[in-house]
């Protein structure tokens, strides 16, 4: 006797009502998605009921690229970190904020949620109509609870593969973070240096218009102050105190330790210690993660210790339990978590005490190695190499004069024929190209 297949049956002859389908699929493609296609993503889910042109996700959990962005180009290629943040100022609590806002260089209509567990900025615009109106956003219309539910799912989602990344995340993360702080401070050199020769030009006594001199003065000062605070925003965007970095780890481990039955005990770091890149901080936590589960897992441990400390230099940690010793460092869970040390040029020492327990210290540096430096094909005289390494350090003509001794029409002499031999038009290219070959 054979034994028969059952029939299938098809979704749709099942009794009770129709599913959603469509809102199925988009909540599953959002749980899936990488970190790369997650702004595409949700913003495909909820466009049917917000509508919008554009969609921006600002997280700091992503210290490498803190927006994700889909929708019209016009809004992704030019929004800025700076509008972000002032427009994260506004929304209050888990509640929606609608309003006009300077987004991409412009007022905007927009719609934005916070996600309270990161801080992380939901925000929708609307582009101006044919007829030259600002698109209305209307609350009322939108399924509130859904979109929320959405935008909450795709926050998560960001944590998650944060927290789990990769060693290659990591990497790319601090070269991203590196690279944007160079260029900011570029930034910031050029035209910190623009502003305040307008401010000399509007003081001088030459100058008969009184007024025409206060109304120059006054927004050159404010200008000045503005770029030097978004210099700030940027180095806090890519930098967390060790305090809170530590203090986010006792959070993220509350649940654990709480069920646990084991006594999870953290010793925390000195307050005024040098502050983490974002990557190495995030890289922390996963890194006491993974070892306070492999601690976990071994018979008879009842007790586990966390510790942070800074050198100047280095986020130093240190594990240790209380277990027989039986830990073992070629495990897998172990090798990971050793690619993910390795991958910041750390370096991680596990000591293991037969019948003690085991203890782990764990090294990570605070700044990424220097490249090194081969600037032979510059064919640069000594005096001018060490004028480009003045000038990549910051250094303006004057100062370049003084270190050096010499006069500053010599210092252009010199920075003429560097700028002849690299190939480059600007000051802010030869630095830029410096800094990319090691000089800093």
């Amino acid at each position: 006797m054979t034994e028969s297949t059952p029939p299938v049956r098809l979704v749709h002859e099942f009794p009770g009502p129709a599913l959603p389908w469509p809102l199925l699929r988009a909540v599953a493609r959002i749980a899936d998605a990488p970190l790369s296609a997650i702004a595409e993503r949700l913003r495909e889910a909820v466009l049917p009921y917000t509508g919008g042109d554009a969609l921006v996700i600002f997280t700091e959990e992503c210290t490498g690229r803190p927006q994700k962005k889909a929708g019209d180009e016009e809004v992704v290629a030019r929004v800025s970190i700076g509008e972000l943040q002032q427009l994260r100022g506004l929304v209050a609590g888990d509640g929606p904020w609608t309003g006009t806002a300077q987004i991409a260089g412009t007022q905007r209509q927009a719609f934005a949620l916070k996600y309270a567990p990161s801080n992380a900025l939901l925000v929708i615009t609307y582009s101006v109509t044919a007829i030259g109106r600002q698109q209305a956003v209307d609350v009322e219309l939108m399924d509130l609870a859904l979109v929320s539910y959405l935008w909450e799912m795709a926050a998560r989602r960001i944590q998650e593969k944060v927290k789990d990344a990769p060693p290659s995340y990591l990497l790319e993360s601090r070269a991203a973070s590196a690279e944007r702080i160079r260029v900011t401070s570029e930034l910031v050199d050029l035209h910190s240096t623009t502003l305040e020769t307008i401010l000399a030009a509007a003081r001088s006594g030459s100058l008969d218009d009184a007024t025409a001199r206060a109304t120059v003065s006054d927004a050159a000062a404010k200008a000045l102050v503005e770029l030097r605070t978004h210099n700030d925003q940027t180095a806090e965007l890519v930098q967390e105190p060790v305090a809170t970095a530590f203090e986010r780890l006792r959070e993220d481990l509350r649940p654990l330790t709480r069920l646990s039955g084991i006594d999870v005990q953290f010793i925390e770091p000195p307050l005024n210690g040098r502050a983490l890149p974002g990557e190495v901080a995030i890289a922390a936590r996963a890194i006491v993660r993974g070892l306070l589960l492999a601690m976990m897992e071994q018979p008879e441990v009842r007790r586990v210790r966390t510790q942070w400390d800074c050198d100047g230099e280095n986020l130093l940690i240190n594990v240790r339990d209380d277990g027989r010793g039986g830990l073992s460092a070629d495990a897998p869970n172990m090798e990971r978590l050793q690619r993910r040390v390795q991958a910041l040029d750390g370096r991680m020492e596990v000591d293991l005490m037969p019948g003690w327990g085991a203890d782990i210290s764990v090294t990570l540096p605070l700044d990424p190695p220097a490249s090194p430096v081969d600037v032979s094909g510059w064919n640069l005289a000594a005096r001018e190499l060490e004028v480009l390494q003045l000038l990549a350090g910051g250094q303006r003509n004057r100062s370049i004069a003084a270190a050096l001794n010499i006069s500053e029409n010599t210092v252009k002499f010199h920075v003429r024929n560097v700028f002849r031999k690299l190939g480059v038009a600007s000051r802010t290219e030869a630095i830029a190209l410096a800094h990319t070959h090691g000089l800093r």
